[in-house]
């Protein structure tokens, strides 16, 4: 399987070349285009519970999309809801990640996907809750904005906010904690941020999904209510 992330990072596209019989698992509704080759199967991956989990606790579609390519092979296209960017990053059986709500794209057949209710979840995510993505392979995750990565040594502490948080290594330890004093707290327009640290990449986006709707929100218009 090849990958090839086109138009990064405001308007990403991830090109997905199939050898032979193979898959790729993508998120519900990620597919712009796809070979005829290509079959579509539409399950819940992993049966009920896991599926439920993932839908209620990850912030993912009940139903996942698998693709798989005829003898001749055949290429998938996917992209985000949101405008933003596409990383690819592989993983490993001693190498889990934890991603936010939201920010899974696609994977390899031989990642596991899990709603992990953990408190490294519960202090780093939005929710209760984040996915776990563990096995062997490569997973899409996208973001709003781009994706800025940090590599953090052993030892190396760094603050991110949450909502620009998109996934981590499960090695990174997190810890919540306010942005400043009482008063830059207050003040300063940040909200809750953890301190992460290392060894482990972060992988960060640019742009704050919340802080779209928050901008949104005041623009729309108001309604009237007369008294009659």
């Amino acid at each position: 399987m090849e990958i090839d992330l086109q138009y990064r990072p405001s308007y990403s596209l991830a090109v997905v070349k199939l050898g032979p019989n193979e898959r790729i698992r993508a998120e519900s509704g990620a597919m712009v285009s796809m070979s005829t080759s290509v079959a579509l199967e539409t399950k819940a991956e992993g049966g009920l519970f896991k599926s439920l989990g993932r839908a209620l606790l990850g912030g993912e579609s009940f139903f996942q999309n698998s693709y798989q390519a005829g003898a001749e092979g055949g290429e998938v296209t996917l992209a985000p809801e949101l405008p933003g960017d596409i990383t690819q990053i592989e993983i490993s059986d001693n190498n889990h990640l934890m991603i936010q709500s939201g920010s899974y794209l696609a994977s390899e057949i031989g990642i596991e996907l899990n709603a992990k209710i953990s408190m490294k979840a519960f202090l780093s995510a939005e929710g209760i809750s984040m996915l776990e993505a563990s096995g062997q392979g490569k997973v899409l995750v996208s973001s709003y904005g781009a994706i800025f990565e940090r590599e953090l040594k052993d030892g190396e502490k760094y603050i991110v906010d949450t909502t620009h948080l998109v996934a981590f290594d499960a090695s990174i330890n997190v810890t919540p904690r306010t942005a400043g004093g009482i008063k830059s707290t207050l003040l300063s327009g940040e909200g809750l941020v953890i301190e992460m640290t290392g060894p482990g990449r972060a992988y960060i986006q640019t742009r704050s999904p919340q802080a779209l709707i928050n901008w949104i929100i005041p623009q729309l218009p108001k309604t009237s209510s007369s008294n009659g």
